[in-house]
């Protein structure tokens, strides 16, 4: 079981993408985003393996929500700084997690 203490290290944030451009050096079809985390985390990249699912013109202005405090990881030349959460939904793609109503961005899930 995990503990409670556990669950508040996890920093869940709610933002908006700004940019999406296709990620053609990854091993598998992703996307390169960033993600605007409001004023106290600002914008931040992530590759996100949503293609089959998303057209990339469906992006921008889409709210998600992240983990904001892994630590960065290299993906190819691109430096991912978060990572956009979905479940793998029954046809295989990543449905994507996001408020089901507009909130502000940064705003931490808990």
């Amino acid at each position: 079981m995990l503990a409670w203490e556990d669950f508040e290290k996890v920093e869940m944030r709610v933002g908006t993408i700004t940019e999406a451009r296709p990620f053609p050096e990854a091993r598998r079809p992703a996307y390169q985003l960033w993600i605007d985390f409001g004023p106290e985390l600002g914008l931040r990249k992530s590759s996100a393996q949503i293609t089959d699912l998303y057209p990339i013109a469906t992006l921008v202005g889409r709210q998600v929500v992240a983990v904001v405090n892994f630590p960065p990881k290299q993906i190819a030349h691109f430096m991912s700084e978060c990572l956009v959460l979905g479940v793998v939904g029954q046809a295989g793609g990543v449905v994507l997690l996001h408020p089901d109503q507009p909130v502000e961005n940064g705003q931490r899930i808990g």
